[in-house]
């Protein structure tokens, strides 16, 4: 039988004989992984989505759906098991060749919604760095960079020379796992790296390193020596004193999602293995336009 031609009915009562005979899974169980998957069905059809075409993106969308209708994370954990477990069988049984389950992952990171900085007080940030000292040039290229390409604290530290392409905007980055990437990286950013590479590093080379981003001693930072850096421009720039490097991660998802970047890029830029990972941020990007379509529509109350 063609898979165009497949009832979703008929697909889940053998899916669910599947659970009963070949899983063992109790009656109480199997009721509930019929009525998330009905509910998932019913999600496509409001959608105007055929339940055999989905993607990894129209399933998250679906999650998101469902925790912001209050179910609790015990309950999103199960519709997820569900979810999965429905599509392997879809593989297993031929039905689909590809299974767009495989990398969703577990809710418990979801209801944590990332801080991040406005565009006006990363730009204030930005600014506290004085340019007329070499250590503030550096400082000035760090925190730019940083900004313009979501590195973890860990990346940033650990950058060589030959990891960047100022030419093209783009640096290779080595991140969790061993796992490369190659990041963009903006103008503004480019343009203090080349200061700092023309009138700051010099200067601070004590001795041959590959490392980018040298200490007064010509040695790579610490994490701990980088947070200090970043704290010491927090504090005069009069900002949150609990802004940290990830922060300022989490400001360059969010202000990419603002304005309109898609999800699979934010993803692969940030080095996140599950798609679910990226996702939290368009949370964040909702509210956030929620309440300034509050504000200003005139019809919007």
């Amino acid at each position: 039988m063609k898979s165009s031609s497949l009832k979703f009915e008929e697909v889940l009562q053998v899916f669910l004989d599947f659970l009963s005979v070949e899983k063992g899974l109790s009656s109480n169980t199997i009721l509930s992984y019929s009525r998330d998957i009905q509910k998932l069905y019913q999600f496509f059809q409001k959608e105007k989505l055929s339940w055999l075409k989905a993607g990894e993106e129209d399933l998250v969308r679906f999650i998101h759906h469902q925790s912001r209708a209050g179910l609790s994370p015990r309950s999103m954990a199960r519709v997820i098991s569900s979810m999965k477990s429905f599509y392997r069988f879809l593989v297993l049984d031929g039905i689909l060749k590809k299974n767009p389950a495989v990398n969703l992952s577990s809710p418990k990171t979801w209801f944590a919604l990332p801080k991040f900085l406005t565009v006006k007080k990363v730009e204030i940030l930005l600014k506290q760095p004085d340019e007329e000292s070499i250590h503030g040039i550096r400082d000035k290229a760090m925190l730019e960079l940083l900004y313009a390409t979501g590195l973890r604290a860990s990346e940033l530290i650990l950058l060589k020379t030959n990891d960047l392409n100022l030419e093209d905007g783009f640096l290779l980055c080595l991140g969790k796992g061993g796992k490369e990437r190659l990041v963009p990286v903006g103008g503004s950013a480019v343009k203090a790296i080349r200061q700092y590479l023309d009138d700051a590093r010099p200067k601070l080379l004590k001795r041959s390193s590959e490392f980018l981003f040298l200490t007064q001693r010509g040695e790579v930072f610490t994490r701990q020596g980088f947070w200090k850096l970043l704290k010491g421009y927090v504090q005069k720039a009069g900002l949150d004193s609990k802004i940290s490097p990830h922060i300022l991660r989490h400001s360059f998802a969010t202000h990419l999602l603002e304005r309109g970047a898609d999800l699979r890029s934010v993803q692969l830029m940030l080095g996140h293995s599950q798609i679910t990972t990226t996702q939290v941020y368009t949370h964040v990007s909702r509210k956030r336009l929620r309440r300034v379509y509050d504000k200003f529509h005139p019809r919007a109350q």
